[in-house]
């Protein structure tokens, strides 16, 4: 690394791209990026082309002295790679319209990362991510992989037990944006709070207290609950606000997703409602997609568009960055990620992996024990981490049965010939990822 960082970034052509370059761009002084080499696949081109081309705008107007590299040529890329950041979609946009629409015309929550839908994304997602491990077992063994692919904690525990690649953190914008909303709803500076998050992606709780130890949890439940309107909420999950009498008795505060578990009834109702209106939110995404890379045509274009933050997922690119820094610098940085459980949440396997509060080092991720759960978190928990684990076995094996059982587990898909129905659907759908179901 004395030579410079070089960073391999797969899944190059992505809309998000411009905020992991402003993210190395803004960080140059202490993370000494010499060379940036964004990758894809040969359907992904003309979209590699053009944010590319924006990317060494951006860095040539920053002034510092790195290279940006556009390729197809995915072995040449990693060869000799300090970090490896992954932001793939396998079927790209056209597959989470699928994932969205055919569970949604069936009745039963559509969405990317959550039931149906997510279990398909893995399920096309891991394959792919455990080839790159193997080629980076080859060309760049020392390097860190750090995967803000979703669903990333599946992609994550797929590398560690499947991969057998230890050097690998998942990441997700939605602690990130936790940890921002809810200071300024304290009034105060994020790092003058300290969360602590545990749990699994997209499944997770964290509480929060002060520079003094007060313990602010509570306040921010009735501020983020305790009211009509619901606040702290992403992009793509409607805005309806829990039962706060729940979330009191919860006594910690649950990840947006838990909507889908806590109130499935009005989500369910909801997405309906847009689906027969509007399409789906893949549509939608699509579209602002196509806005953007309109927008990164411009040859003037030489930072990231405010548009950027309506796609969703913002934050995400320049945690990943933040990951990078900590790791190289060894800052002790603390960041909510997935990583190796080794007893942090004792309701959990060991060799598994959760999104929990973490120590940023030079060894990568080292967790704060958090302990048990009580059994209002613990039974979900459980039950979601066994789906994963299904999932997971199934991505690898392609096994009917493993995936059927999978699908019966989630508790947003309804058991029964109609899980069966659906997931039949989805797997012609998506023949052409899933070739271990061939």
């Amino acid at each position: 690394m004395d030579k410079g960082i070089k960073i391999v970034t797969i899944g190059g052509g992505s809309s998000y791209t411009p905020e992991l370059i402003e993210g190395f761009i803004k960080r140059h002084q202490h993370l000494p990026v010499k060379e940036i080499w964004l990758v894809d696949i040969e359907a992904g081109k003309e979209k590699l082309e053009i944010v590319g081309a924006m990317a060494q705008r951006m860095v040539k107007t920053s002034g510092i002295d790195c290279t940006v590299h556009l390729t197809l040529d995915r072995r040449k890329a990693l060869e000799n790679a300090d970090f490896v950041t992954t932001q793939l979609r396998v079927g790209l946009l056209d597959a989470r319209i699928l994932d969205e629409r055919i569970p949604l015309s069936h009745g039963m929550i559509g969405q990317e990362t959550n039931g149906a839908g997510g279990i398909f994304k893995a399920l096309r997602t891991i394959p792919v991510i455990l080839e790159i491990v193997e080629e980076m077992k080859e060309l760049c063994p020392n390097a860190w992989l750090i995967n803000f692919t979703n669903p990333a904690g599946m992609v994550t525990e797929a590398v560690l037990r499947y991969g057998k690649w230890s050097k690998v953190v998942g990441l997700c914008n939605i602690p990130v944006n936790a940890i921002f909303e809810e200071a300024d709803l304290l009034q105060e500076k994020p790092e003058n709070l300290f969360f602590q998050f545990a749990g699994i992606n997209h499944l997770h709780w964290h509480t929060v207290k002060d520079s003094t130890g007060n313990d602010r949890t509570a306040e921010l439940i009735e501020q983020m609950y305790g009211t009509s309107e619901a606040k702290s909420i992403v992009a793509n999950i409607a805005n309806n606000n829990l039962l706060i009498d729940q979330v009191r008795n919860l006594g910690m505060i649950p990840c947006p997703y838990h909507r889908y578990y806590y109130l499935t009834d009005a989500m369910l109702e909801e997405e309906l409602a847009a689906f027969r209106e509007n399409g789906t939110r893949a549509e939608k995404v699509k579209k602002i997609e196509s806005e953007l890379f309109t927008l990164y045509k411009d040859p003037e274009l030489d930072y990231k568009p405010q548009q950027l933050a309506e796609r969703g997922g913002a934050r995400y690119s320049d945690a990943a960055c933040e990951i990078i820094h900590g790791i190289y610098n060894d800052t002790g940085q603390l960041m909510a990620v997935s990583t190796k459980n080794n007893g942090t949440i004792a309701d959990l396997p060991d060799d598994c992996a959760v999104e929990v509060t973490s120590l940023i080092t030079r060894q990568g991720p080292v967790p704060l024990n958090f302990g048990h759960f009580s059994a209002k978190q613990r039974g979900l928990l459980q039950v979601m981490k066994a789906m994963e684990e299904l999932t997971i076995e199934a991505a690898v094996t392609g096994n009917y049965g493993t995936l059927l059982q999978a699908f019966t587990m989630n508790p947003l898909i309804p058991s029964g010939h109609l899980a069966k129905l659906v997931m039949d659907e989805l797997l012609v759908a998506h023949n052409t990822y899933l070739p271990a179901f061939h």
